[in-house]
């Protein structure tokens, strides 16, 4: 058990966390999200209520950690002249996106399919990139009214999408393999 009162605990702390860590993001990723974690340690131990509970707060503050840098990275995709293997973690089936981006193409016919409110829905949030306030606005209907749309054209989507095809997924929930089912239409997948 790590005490906040140990002088090596931080590094003791950066040890026992870097494995929970690397699992979480890129290699060349890890050593930014050990720090800014560690940063969070520092500036809230004088909020730690029970130094007892302190490795399951140090942890939270890592989860946290790991979350931001998600989220920071979205919000900043890379860019074309970068090559997009460098940031993204190998796997050891296929290259770097591949059966996403393949499994992908197929999408926007499917959604063609959809009744009319659901394919506009989606259309302009998965396609266009819109958010749902925008697409609201656009289309003249609620906001939730557009989050609901959203929300049943993604399972009336999955529904087709399993009809047609065999998508396995890792425990990420990336799509790892796809394959038509044999009493799929041919123009299915």
């Amino acid at each position: 058990m790590i005490t906040p009162s140990s002088g090596a605990a931080l590094a003791q702390l950066q040890q026992q966390l870097r494995p929970f860590v690397a699992r979480r993001v890129a290699p060349q990723d890890v050593d930014d999200v050990l720090q800014d974690m560690t940063l969070r340690v520092q500036r809230g131990l004088g909020s730690l209520r029970n130094p007892e509970r302190f490795g399951s707060w140090a942890h939270q503050l890592a989860r946290n950690a790991i979350a931001d840098h998600h989220r920071g990275k979205a919000r900043h995709p890379v860019s074309p002249e970068i090559p997009a293997e460098a940031d993204a973690p190998q796997t050891d089936t296929a290259p770097d996106g591949e059966v996403e981006r393949a499994l992908a193409s197929y999408v926007a016919g499917f959604v063609a399919t959809l009744e009319s409110p659901y394919r506009e829905a989606l259309t302009l949030t998965e396609l266009q990139g819109l958010t749902h306030a925008q697409a609201a606005t656009m289309t003249g209907v609620s906001l939730t009214a557009m989050k609901s749309r959203v929300a049943r054209g993604r399972v009336q989507l999955r529904r087709l999408l399993e009809e047609c095809c065999e998508i396995d997924l890792d425990v990420r929930g990336q799509v790892v393999e796809f394959t038509p089912k044999p009493a799929a239409p041919k123009d299915c997948c």
